[in-house]
């Protein structure tokens, strides 16, 4: 029901508006500018008959023939000649050829700035050697090995002498006081070490070395040196006596920058030199 009233109405609404546009007023042409004034009107001619007359009617027309006048009086005034204008004097232009070397004269001349030459990177310095250490040996004692550093001079440094054992293991170390004349002097010279704190002591009674105070015995040489100089510190003067195999000295240090072992061990005179971690010189 609802499409049939739309149809209904839509043909309603088509009806009147073809019925307004056959009933419109036709529209009306615009009137024309207004003319101004002194100008004649254009209009437009139609051809045919009426332009073919009026092209005759024009050349029928009778022509006024042209009279020839007679020259003026020659008292008439004479043409007076136009004034001239008086010339404007030149102005000299200086050459443009001549003034641009002038004008280069007076303009400095900058030199062109020198090219910086390109400069070649620095090398890098090389890296450092690292330090390297070696034991020069065996020697027989303290004294020879101190005297191997001697002769060793600045192709060594940070310097430690070192006591290797026996490989047999059966060297010790005494640290003793000086025998006393008698018994008694060995006994006094007892109660003065109690006294300084000290113990680990007894008297020799026998041998050659009776009669002197005994104050430790060692398998190393560095535990019977540092109880020498605890001793040392009490105000004693102890000495180390070694008994049983003697055991060899080693020259222990820290190469010089571009010296080789070989080089150490010959100035120095050791039979032999090994390898040494610097570490352990510290």
């Amino acid at each position: 029901m609802l499409t049939r009233a739309l149809i209904v109405v839509l043909a309603i609404l088509n009806l009147g508006v073809a019925c307004w546009w056959l009933l419109r007023d036709a529209p009306q042409r615009p009137a024309p500018p207004p003319q101004p004034a002194g100008v004649a009107e254009l209009r437009w001619v139609p051809g045919g008959v009426d332009a073919n007359a009026a092209a005759e009617a024009t050349a029928a027309a009778p022509t006024a023939p042209l009279m020839e006048r007679e020259p003026a009086e020659k008292t008439a005034v004479a043409a007076t000649p136009a004034p001239v204008p008086p010339a404007k004097p030149e102005i000299a232009k200086p050459p443009v050829a001549e003034a641009t070397p002038v004008a280069a004269a007076a303009k400095p001349v900058t030199p062109a700035a020198p090219t910086p030459a390109l400069e070649k990177p620095a090398t890098p310095p090389a890296a450092a050697e690292p330090p390297r250490c070696v034991a020069l040996g065996p020697f027989a004692d303290r004294a020879a090995a101190t005297s191997a550093q001697g002769k060793a001079g600045n192709v060594i440094s940070q310097v430690r002498l070192r006591e290797q054992p026996a490989a047999s293991g059966s060297a010790r170390y005494r640290v003793m006081l000086p025998a006393a004349a008698n018994r008694e002097d060995a006994q006094a010279t007892v109660k003065r070490i109690v006294a300084a704190g000290l113990s680990d002591y007894y008297i020799i009674s026998q041998g050659e070395d009776i009669n002197a105070v005994a104050l430790g015995q060692y398998r190393n040489r560095e535990g019977a040196e540092r109880r020498m100089a605890a001793v040392q510190a009490a105000g004693f003067q102890p000495r180390l006596v070694a008994s049983g195999d003697a055991g060899q000295w080693w020259l222990e240090g820290q190469l010089a920058a571009g010296t080789q072992p070989a080089q150490a061990q010959q100035r120095s005179g050791a039979a032999q030199s090994r390898s040494l971690e610097c570490a352990r010189l510290r």
